[in-house]
């Protein structure tokens, strides 16, 4: 049958054929070598592995048979020759019969672990500590190699056999003699990669990425007597924490972080059921140099059974949570095939939720105790970060928060929101605070001199991310978050006090003058409800940015769309009466643009023209002096 584009295609009566895919096995090869992996000292990682693999296979199979195993300790040895430039790894572990060394060698991405595993029982499997399973970690020896040679005899088995290949698409089998059971891996190592034939080279490759495995791993070089164990051999994670003293954790920590100062605290656990892991996570007691560089490499180590996989493993942490430091391992994690890269899938969300939790937890904890406030001064604003970035913890992350307060009468940041609404006013159901450039402009603040007066408390928020952390924390335990430097401030009933409306309307007169004089320098010019000693103050619009925010944005470049403040002034303050009673329209304009340049200055602001204030004052103040001559 032909199409109307005159191809052939299978019509209804023609039979069916199933073909399988024709491969090209030294370009498959090739791409296996060259493209799967980003870094070509992994290659020692998986040989490795698979030599433990091989050493936990023959310890499970001794169960069955002991005779297997015989009184030979387990271990992994590594030879270097840097002359010849020749590496072998050997084991003396399971080894290979013949027709398993053809499967599993001469098979691309056939895993002898993998079909292991299938063979045991469900609990055998929940116990073994095997790791390589892709069956394709071999083939990196040819990244560094131009020939590999693999001697192998099978434990209870008499004949040796030898694989051979230079990678390019074939592989000879012969049948040698090896006294000894387990696996010999030689690489021929490239001109180039000579390297890797050093033996410090191999030592530091040891501790990178197998520093843990559970068995010995020597160093012997060519033309020296020493055999040297490289490994430590002792993967504390995986310890029972009752078996790990506090020293322990410690020392682990340091050897972890290369940070020489004791962890504040840390939180050691073992998941097992659907998904299965270990973590052992630390809080330093200071904060890195690039603790504020959002970009930098940050996050945990991962390791798969013990073997290490990545030193930045990100995805197991909220960005916020970047100082947090530990090891997560496991066997569960969807890693791509060259095992260098995360995947993600639902399972790795659930980690990431499950251990942001423990770490929120973890500080809970640390903040019952005095070594909080050290924890804060080092980490606190990039906690704050998480009230903005994690909605599903906002709740947790708000009780770690520490804020200064009119409270202590102390820049210390100490108070939290729980220590405040336990001391707040009966009828009072909102949490008050004001941002400011700092501490100091934020205690003399004109905005709190009627709260100060009532008695009500309020947050001194000045670090530069407090703008957002408001925005982000619109309330707390039902009590909302209230900007006293917003111009419809709500204080508790009960004062007694006029409505600004009222007061606004008996003093219509002199603020309608006001603005006159100040002309597009504000928006509106109000009485004010919150001033007690100072003549004025400034606010902003209940729809207009933070002047602390606007400052910042301002400051990085940004286009802000132009607002203007609202004026507030104190009826009752002298220089406000001395304005109200000035004749003179040029005076009182002088001294209009005197009251609002000071509430200005007040609130942390630069003034537009400073010169012009030195020049108005300038002439205040001699016009004073002429006044206290003439008397």
């Amino acid at each position: 049958m032909v199409s109307a584009f005159g191809q052939e295609i299978i019509g209804v009566g023609d039979k069916r054929e199933t073909l399988g895919f024709q491969t090209e096995v030294r370009q498959l090869l090739k791409l296996m070598i060259h493209s799967l992996y980003s870094n070509k000292e992994i290659f020692l990682r998986e040989l490795i592995s698979n030599a433990s693999d091989a050493a936990d296979k023959l310890r499970f199979e001794a169960l069955a048979q002991p005779d297997l195993l015989g009184d030979d300790e387990l271990e992994v040895r590594i030879e270097v020759d840097k002359e010849k430039r020749l590496l072998s790894v050997t084991d003396n572990g399971i080894g290979m019969s013949r027709e398993e060394l053809i499967d599993n060698l001469g098979t691309i991405a056939r895993s002898g672990t993998a079909e292991f595993l299938e063979q045991m029982t469900g609990d055998q499997q929940h116990d073994a500590q095997l790791i390589g399973q892709f069956g394709v970690g071999f083939y990196s020896a040819f990244i560094v190699a131009d020939k590999v040679t693999v001697d192998t005899r099978r434990a209870g088995a008499n004949q040796a056999i030898r694989w051979e290949s230079d990678g390019e698409g074939e592989f000879t089998i012969e049948d040698i003699e090896r006294a000894e059971r387990g696996t010999r891996v030689t690489l021929h190592l490239k001109d180039d990669e000579a390297e890797f034939a050093e033996p410090y080279r191999i030592e530091s490759l040891i501790r990178k990425y197998s520093d843990h495995i559970g068995f010995k791993v020597s160093l012997h070089a060519e033309g020296e007597e020493e055999t040297k164990v490289v490994n430590s051999a002792t993967a504390l994670w995986t310890r029972s924490r009752t078996d790990v003293s506090e020293d322990e954790y410690k020392e682990f920590y340091k050897y972890l972080t290369h940070d020489f100062a004791d962890p504040l605290t840390w939180s050691h656990n073992r998941v097992e059921g659907k998904r299965e892991y270990t973590s052992l996570l630390y809080i330093p007691s200071a904060a890195p140099f690039d603790l504020w560089n959002r970009e930098a490499p940050r996050g945990l180590k991962l390791y798969v059974q013990r073997v290490f996989i990545m030193d930045d493993a990100e995805q197991f942490l909220p960005l916020y949570l970047r100082f947090v430091k530990g090891v997560v391992d496991s066997s569960d994690l969807p890693l791509n095939v060259s095992r260098e890269l995360l995947q993600q899938n639902p399972e790795l969300s659930a980690m990431r939720s499950a251990l942001t939790k423990r770490v929120l937890d973890m500080l809970g904890k640390l903040a019952k105790g005095d070594e909080y406030d050290k924890f804060w001064g080092e980490f606190g604003q990039v906690l704050k970060e998480g009230v903005i970035e994690d909605f599903a913890n906002k709740d947790k992350l708000a009780k770690l928060l520490r804020f200064a307060s009119t409270h202590s009468g102390s820049e210390a940041q100490d108070q939290s929101l729980d220590d405040y609404i336990g001391r707040a006013k009966d009828d009072q159901d909102k949490i008050y605070y004001i941002l400011a450039e700092n501490y100091a402009t934020a205690v003399a603040s004109p905005h709190l001199e009627q709260l100060r007066e009532r008695g009500i408390e309020v947050l001194l928020l000045t670090d530069r991310i407090d703008p957002w952390l408001v925005d982000g924390l619109s309330e707390y335990d039902g009590k909302a978050l209230v900007d006293i430097g917003r111009s419809a401030l709500d204080l508790p009933d009960g004062d007694g006090s006029v409505s600004q409306d009222v007061m606004n309307e008996e003093h219509k007169a002199l603020l309608k003058k006001v603005k006159r004089a100040l002309r597009d320098r504000v928006e509106a010019v109000n009485v004010s409800r919150r001033l007690v000693d100072s003549p004025a103050c400034v606010v902003a619009g209940d729809n207009d940015l933070n002047p602390q925010l606007r400052r910042m944005l301002e400051a990085s470049g940004q286009e802000i769309p132009e607002s203007k403040p609202i004026l507030e002034i104190n009826v009752d303050h002298p220089l406000v009466g001395r304005l109200s009673s000035e004749s003179d329209d040029t005076r009182f304009g002088e001294l209009s643009h005197i009251v609002l340049d000071h509430a200005l200055l007040a609130e942390g602001s630069q003034l537009e023209n400073p010169a012009e204030y030195v020049h108005r004052m300038n002439k205040l103040l001699l016009e004073i002096e002429s006044g206290a001559k003439g008397e």
